[in-house]
Formats: C-alpha cells, structure tokens, sequence
C-alpha cells in the first residue's frame, strides 16, 4: 500500500497535492491521449442540423355561444401534456411520413438505399430526430428537428406544425359538424312529418265538411287543455331525447384510446374524472422523469409504473361507465317518451269517445300539425344557429415562427466534448496515478528509507539532465557529492586509507556516476583517490572518462599484471582510473580473493580513498566478493524504481559479509517528490543562488582564482578532521 495513505501525519489534500505534482507528466499524457481521442471520435460523428418551429396551444372551450360573453383561454398543464403526446403520435408524424417521402429518405441513411417500413421511419423520427419541449408555465410549444440535411430539418419540422394545426381545427370542429349532420337528418324527417299532417288535416277537413272551421280556434274544454299539455310535454321530451341518443351515439363513436382527450372539453363534465385524468397525467409525468435517469428494474420506477397503470384503469372504468350513463339516459327518455305517448293515445281515445266525437278527429290532426311545425321550426333556428357557430373562426393553434435552415451543425457539441474529454481525462489520470501510487511499494522519502533499513541516508541525488557532465561551477549539481563525500568522511576512521564499494540491488540506479562523481569531489578535497571499475561484466567508467577499456582490473586479477602498469594517471586532478578490463567470460569468484586483497593492500599504500564500482549485488556473485574486502558499503537506491523487498534482501547479504555498510544515498530523486525531499533541494538551490550572486560579485576574477581558496579549505577541514 502507498505510504500516502499509510502517513496519519499529513492531511490527505496534501497527500493527494503530492500526487498530482509527481504524477503531473503521466496525468497529463492520459488527458491528452483522452482529448485526443474525443478530438478524432468527435471529427468522425456525423453532422446534425437543428431547425425549430414554435407554435403556442389554446384549450378549446366547446363550442360557441352566440350572444354570450366567452371566457379567456387559460394555461392547463394537462391540456399541453395532451398535445405534448399528441405531437409525437402515428396521428401526426405519419402523415409527415407520407407528405415528404421519409420513408425512402431515411432508408438511404440506415437501409442501404432501400426504403424502410413506416413503422421503422417512425421510431427514427422518436428517438433520433423529433424532440417536443414545453416551456414551463406557458402554452408554447417547441418543435426541434435533427437531420443530417439542414433543409429536411426545417421541411419536417415546419410539416409537423402544419400537419399539427390541421388536425387540431378538425377537432375543434369535429363535433360541431356531427351535431349540424344529425340535426340535418332530423330537420329532413320533421319536413316529412309536416307534410304528412297537413295533408292528413286536409283530408279531415274534407271528409268532415269543416272548411270553414278556424285551425287556431280552442275549446274551453279542460279535457282539450289536458290534451294540449300533454303534447307540448311529449314534443319537449321528443327534442330532449333526439339530443341525448345524439350525444350517446357521438361519444360511443370514438375510439376508446382518443376519449383522454376530450375529458377537459364540454363533453365530459364529470368532476371524478377530470381528477382521476390529472392524476394519471401526473403518474405519467413522474414515470417519463424517472426513465430518464433510473433502470427498468428500479423499485421507485416500478412502483410509479404500477402506480399509472392502476389510475388508467379506474380512468378507462369511469369513461365505459359514462359511456353506459349517456345510454341509459337516453334509453330512459325514450322509455318517458313512449309513456306520454302512450297516456296521450288513452287520453284521445277517451276523447273521441265524449260527446264531441265528431270533431275530436279533426282536432286532434290540427293540434298535431301545429306540434310538428312548431317542431320544424325549432330544428330549423338550431341547426342556423350551429351553421352560425361553425362558421366562427377557431384559435387552438398559433404557429409563432417556422423552422429554418440552420447554417452550421448543431451535433456534435465541440466545446462540450472537450469539456468532458478534459474533466475525464483528469478523473481517469488522477485516478491511473493514485493507483499507481496505492500499489507502489519501492523506497520513496528519507523516512521510508531510513524506517525500513535501520541506516542513514547520506545523501539525496537529485534528477539530472546530463549526470555524466555536471558542471563543477553550479553548486546545485556538485553539492550533493560533497554532502556525500562529508558523511563518508565521517564514516570512515580518520587518518585511514579506506576502500568503498558502491553497489545497489539492481542494475541501472546510478551507482557509476555517483561513483564518478564522489571521487571527482574527493579529489576536489585534496584526497587522493583511485576509482576502479570492477563491474567487468557492464563496465561504464572507461566510456564517462573517454578512456579504453583495456588494460584494466580484469588484467591485475586474472594476468598478475601490475597495478602501475595498467591504472590510469591523472584523468583529474588528484583522480586515478582503473578501467574494467576486458571481461569477457571472466567472473569474479572466490578464486581471486587473495588476488584482490593484495591490490587492495598495494594501493592503499598509496591513495587515501579507493572507491570500487560494482555490479549489483543481487543475482551476480562479483558484488559479494568485492564487498568482502572493502572497508565500507555505500548502498544507492534508485527512487521508486525497485520495490522494498529487493532492497532488503540486498542489505541482508552484505549484512552476511560482515562489511559494515556506511549509509545510503538515493538518486534520481525528482524536484517535488516530498518534504523530506525539498529539505535538500531547496538548500541546494539556496546556496545555488548565493553562489551565483556571489559569481556576479566576483566576474573579474578568474575561476582558478575562486577555486583555489574553496579546495584550501576542504583541505583543511580535512587535516582538521583527519587530527
């Protein structure tokens, strides 16, 4: 586990800050690749043009009232809802469908060319192309259209809303032009009866011999009276039913699915279920918003769903028994009409039995013809009256603005996807670098190394562009070796020559050029000093010094040959080099033990320091034997590169030598990589800037001049040290 999550100490924000900052190179490079990514993908999606047509909605109030005063229209949320569907239906789009050929133009986009069924065309339209939104607390509706060509954008939405207007006056008329056909019918057979009567009425008044008689004249008898109240009952009654079959027929005419619609107009009036219909409008709305962001499985989904349906099927109960209520209304005047008649026959043949027998007939025949007419001449002033009524212009729809060709691509979203790719592309980069460090389990701070292995940390190595050609003039690139070589030099025993073996647990953590360049710093001391490359397998001094690689170490262990013949004077001032030799098939083993001890012994006599440049001690025998005759270890540990478990089971083999090991030095150390860290740096960098202030004091003065008294008083504080 990392240690940012194992350090109670600091505050996890901080933790996280050190994360970022270390892993900055790596999160960027998935930000980029991600938005690179959404950049190619977003340039490859196909091109969709919006075009929007605006139309705002007025619920129908019935039909008009001559004469009275009209209510203004109103904003009912159920009534948008309505047309909100009513937009999106097989009623509307396909018609569009038909109108513009769409089936062959979007079978050319997902058919090959071929033309798709209707029913194929119209489930493009829903999910791809068609979106109705309503603007909040008004009756406006908008008609967005998406497609691939910015003309047939505009063409379709502009056919909705026109193919929409359409169908909302036939509506809004329908019902008027059913009742002014049904009283047609009714006016043609009342014409009929009329003529009927009156030539019955002649005829009686032929047979009778009467035709002098006035038609308007009344009889004072109350049996007349009777008779005449009698019929003007059954003539209101006759009206009165004409209208409720007319009713019941209308309603029992529409399709059962189509009867929501009509719950808010005139026609229904029922208050139960006008509330029943908003509250299945509203289940309707909450299923509709919980689709959008829940799965079908969901418990709130599923509940809503059985919610609406259990309020759709008391709604369909209510309209099949209004449907049943306007029956038995009419068949319950007709059963009152057929009753009258029926009193009104007993109460004329009572009559025609009276004294006055003989003029009863003729009576009666007139009375009758003055019902009918009257009866005419009321269907006549309704059905004028409706013809009126049909004739006033409807306003259930206004279109405020037609679509139009829009002039560049409304998907893809360009900034909206860089926005994304770049707020992913962070999450997923943050996200790959806490990871990382989660399971990192490598040497990564001063307190992990110095927690871990029980030693001291001697020196921090920080990341170098070039550490093969420091510059001797930057304190920040040559401090860490002379912070190295002071600890070292406390280390050790005063006054001592002292062979150091540098290794590390594993191959490429810089130990050759900190071996370098801590002898370079020695020298620089005033020591005396011998660098050996004894890594005879991968040898790399001979080519930092430019040097050959032969003759060297390999020639003294393995020829007899003589140290002064084959080391190399002089490569820097107070610096002697020993090159690896030619190692091909050649290892160090314990059979040139004693070889090496008596070079070392030999070379002691004349240097103060002998650093040995070994290959990795784990896996290679070399180190061990190189390690088993020096006087102390320097181990280099690469940061976070090796995990710890190697570096321990390194430490336990020198451990097994018995050569003490003076401390470690860790390299490769990157600028930000911890507190502990930025102690050393940001020293370095201090002293860095003081050198350079004090350089710009000093420009006249040659660079001997200023390194000479610098090399006098290591020199000094050495003897000192050394006494």
């Amino acid at each position: 586990m990392g240690s940012f999550l194992e350090n109670k100490d600091r505050a996890p924000l901080t933790d996280f800050v050190d994360i970022v900052r270390l892993r900055k190179a790596l999160i960027l490079l998935i930000v980029g690749l991600v938005l690179l990514t959404t950049l190619a993908v977003t340039a490859m999606l196909p091109r969709w043009y919006l075009s929007t047509a605006k139309i705002r909605v007025e619920r129908p109030e019935g039909e008009v009232k001559l004469f009275q005063a009209q209510s203004s229209s109103y904003y009912d949320p159920s009534f948008i809802q309505d047309q909100f569907e009513t937009i999106q239906s097989q009623k509307i789009l396909e018609p569009v469908i038909e109108h513009l050929g769409l089936n062959a133009i979007i079978g050319q986009e997902i058919n090959n060319g071929e033309p798709v069924p209707t029913s194929v065309t119209f489930r493009y339209l829903l999910d791809r192309m068609v979106q109705v939104e309503s603007r909040r607390g008004t009756s406006v509706i908008e008609i967005n259209v998406y497609a691939r060509d910015a003309a047939l954008a505009a063409k379709v939405a502009n056919e909705i809303a026109r193919v929409y207007s359409e169908d909302r006056i036939n509506f809004a008329t329908a019902g008027q032009r059913e009742g002014m056909d049904e009283l047609k019918k009714q006016l043609t057979a009342q014409e009929d009866a009329v003529s009927k009567q009156r030539d019955l009425v002649e005829k009686l008044r032929k047979d009778l011999n009467i035709s002098g008689v006035d038609l308007n004249a009344r009889y004072s008898d109350m049996e007349i009276d009777r008779l005449r109240q009698m019929q003007n009952s059954l003539i209101a009654l006759r009206v009165d039913t004409i209208g409720r079959k007319t009713r019941w027929e209308r309603f029992k005419s529409i399709p059962f699915d189509e009867r929501l619609t009509l719950v808010n107009s005139e026609l229904i009036q029922d208050t139960n279920i006008q509330n029943l219909l908003q509250a299945f409008l509203v289940a309707d709305q909450t299923v509709t918003r919980l689709k959008a962001r829940l799965g079908s499985a969901h418990p709130d989904l599923v509940g809503a769903t059985e919610n609406r349906a259990k309020i759709r099927e008391q709604l369909d109960g209510l309209l099949k028994g209004y449907e049943q209520s306007l029956e038995i209304s009419f068949k319950e005047a007709g059963a009152r009409v057929a009753e009258l008649e029926d009193q009104l026959a007993k109460a004329k043949v009572d009559q025609i039995l009276s004294a006055r027998e003989r003029m009863r007939p003729f009576e009666e025949a007139a009375q009758k013809l003055e019902d009918e007419t009257r009866l005419l001449t009321t269907l006549k002033l309704t059905l004028r009256q409706r013809e009126i009524d049909f004739q006033v212009p409807k306003r259930t729809i206004e279109i405020l603005n037609a679509g139009e060709m829009a002039r560049r691509p409304s998907k893809p979203v360009w900034w909206l996807n860089i926005l994304l790719a770049c707020v992913l592309g962070s999450l997923l980069g943050v996200g790959v670098a806490i990871a990382i460090e989660y399971f990192d389990n490598s040497f990564r701070s001063v307190a992990d190394v110095e927690g871990r292995l029980q030693l001291p940390v001697m020196s921090v190595i920080p990341v170098s562009r070039h550490p093969a050609r420091l510059n001797p003039e930057d304190p920040t690139e040559t401090e860490p070796f002379r912070v190295l070589q002071t600890n070292i030099n406390l280390a050790l025993p005063a006054n001592k020559p002292a062979t150091l073996v540098l290794l590390s647990a594993g191959p490429g953590e810089g130990k050759s050029t900190i071996a370098r360049q801590l002898a370079s710093s020695m020298a620089i001391a005033g020591e005396k000093v011998l660098l050996v490359d004894s890594d005879v397998r991968r040898p790399t001094q001979h080519r930092l010094f430019g040097q050959s690689r032969e003759p060297g170490f390999v020639d003294v262990l393995l020829k007899g040959a003589r140290p002064e013949d084959v080391i190399r004077h002089g490569v820097r001032p107070g610096l002697d080099f020993l090159a690896s030799g030619d190692g091909s098939n050649f290892a160090l083993s314990l059979l040139y033990v004693n070889r090496l001890r008596e070079f070392i012994t030999e070379c002691k006599g004349r240097y103060d320091r002998i650093i040995l440049d070994s290959p990795p001690i784990i896996g290679i025998s070399d180190a061990s034997v190189l390690t088993s005759v020096a006087d102390g270890v320097v181990l280099v540990i690469q940061h976070r590169r090796n995990p710890q478990s190697m570096v321990m089971r390194a430490r336990q083999v020198i451990d097994g030598l018995k050569t003490p090991i003076l401390g470690v030095v860790l390299s490769q150390v990157p600028e930000g990589a911890g507190d502990d860290y930025g102690y050393y740096t940001k020293n370095y960098a201090y002293y860095s800037d003081s050198g350079h202030e004090h350089r710009k004091k000093s420009d006249g003065e040659p660079a001997a001049a200023r390194k000479g008294p610098e090399r006098l008083e290591l020199r000094e504080t050495d003897q000192r040290k050394r006494s």
